[in-house]
């Protein structure tokens, strides 16, 4: 299924008119303020986020899985779902495979695929977490940190299997997710576990193309409950710091204990030139991969906040990789994932508008309540119809979400596909 540029031109039609209106108060508004209105715009018509190819399907948790019609059952169907959701927002210009679910069996017509849907192959993603059919060693008490020479021998070569496969489709990168830890104290000795994984990083280091980079994410707890090998971004950034210059930190919004400062985490990496990658989610109370900006809004307009100051002032870290990694366990996959992408916008967009100079100064003279209402002013302000001007200007939907009711996005999937069609990955 694809989106005519002539469907969405009808549909934005009708909020044409109140679009204009809108676009040119708050252009007008902005322009008084000293705002670089059409700087903002190029930025955000820029700024591309990349869609997990397991995200497409409906989510679910340890207690089940409710499907959802229409669910892509390849990855050929995958990347049109992504090619759905660019055509809409102009934000989603990037897929992001996880192996072995989406191992491309023709990896041209692949490739010509994506590229009829304007699609790059951002990082690929390696699965230690779960044993896989045909493997003679299981992960079920850790993969890089094993024990076994064996099953720390089997991940390593997947790993190296996936940056093959990555290489073969312009990906660049290779995200490392554990779930190596121990349920129970005395289960593993930390520091042998810990020397294990830094270990087996570094033999998947060497075997990285010249132009790659390494993403490597940590997590506090889950699916171990005692203690979680690389649980924190200090030991992310040690270990990437032992691999070597292509290594990098990933941070997860969800991955971090309850009130974590996680502005600060991704300063304190820009300015070490350590941060590597993002995956957008919301949380309440853990990982729950909720749909961004739908529980902390003003957090994340925070962590915007030092992601465009370090974007600006460090050029010792290099431009991140963006991603979402949510899961949609009672709404539609792609309305959650156009959610996820307005609100990643939206919050980049009140980010840009802050007036770094004049909050460095307010900093420097302790101004403590200007630096708040500079802040904050910028945090009120509806930035909507920016998005709206900068989807309009390269053809997508100035509403992506009534965009997708209106033309029965959905229903054509489910016609398409039928009802029981079932996504690949968790």
């Amino acid at each position: 299924m694809k989106i005519e540029k002539s469907q969405i031109g009808d549909v934005n039609k009708a909020a044409a008119i109140v679009h204009k209106e809108g676009f040119d108060f708050l252009g007008h508004t902005l322009t008084r303020n000293n705002t670089n209105v059409e700087a903002v715009i190029e930025k955000l018509q820029k700024f591309q986020v990349a869609i997990p190819s397991w995200a497409l399907g409906a989510g679910g948790t340890r207690f089940g899985r409710f499907g959802f019609y229409g669910e892509p059952s390849s990855l050929e169907q995958k990347i049109d779902d992504v090619g759905l959701l660019h055509a809409l927002t102009k934000t989603a210009g990037a897929v992001s495979l996880h192996i072995p679910w989406d191992v491309p069996s023709d990896y041209t017509a692949i490739k010509e695929l994506a590229s009829s849907h304007e699609i790059l192959f951002d990082a690929v993603n390696s699965n230690t977490f779960q044993d896989q059919k045909g493997t003679s060693n299981s992960y079920k008490f850790g993969s890089l940190s094993n024990q076994s020479n064996d099953s720390r021998a089997q991940a390593i070569q997947h790993n190296i299997d996936v940056i093959n496969i990555g290489n073969k489709l312009g990906s660049k990168s290779l995200t490392v997710w554990l779930a190596d830890g121990a349920c129970f104290p005395g289960q593993s000795n930390f520091q042998t576990a810990l020397q294990h994984t830094q270990d087996s990083l570094k033999e998947i280091y060497k075997e990285l193309p010249e132009d790659w980079k390494m993403f490597i994410e940590y997590k506090p707890y889950e699916p171990n409950f005692y203690s979680t090998v690389i649980q924190d971004w200090g030991t992310s950034f040690m270990l990437a710091n032992e691999c070597g210059d292509k290594a990098f930190t990933l941070v997860d919004l969800g991955h971090h204990l309850p009130n974590s400062n996680i502005e600060q985490i991704v300063a304190t990496l820009m300015l070490k030139g350590k941060l590597g990658g993002f995956h957008f989610n919301d949380s309440k109370y853990g990982d729950d991969d909720l749909t961004v900006g739908s529980i902390k809004p003003y957090a994340l307009f925070l962590i915007f906040n030092e992601l465009v100051y370090g974007m600006d002032n460090n050029p010792q870290n290099p431009y991140p990789a963006w991603m979402i990694d949510a899961s949609h366990n009672v709404k539609d996959p792609l309305e959650d994932l156009i959610q996820s992408l307005e609100a990643i916008q939206e919050a980049y967009a009140k980010a840009l508008l802050i007036d770094q100079k004049a909050l460095k100064i307010a900093q420097q003279e302790h101004d403590v309540v200007k630096c708040q209402e500079i802040l904050q002013n910028a945090y009120r302000t509806d930035v909507r119809p920016l998005l709206r001007e900068a989807r309009l200007r390269v053809g997508g939907a100035l509403e992506p979400i009534q965009a997708y009711r209106s033309l029965k996005i959905r229903e054509g999937l489910i016609k398409e596909r039928g009802k029981n069609s079932i996504a690949t990955g968790l």
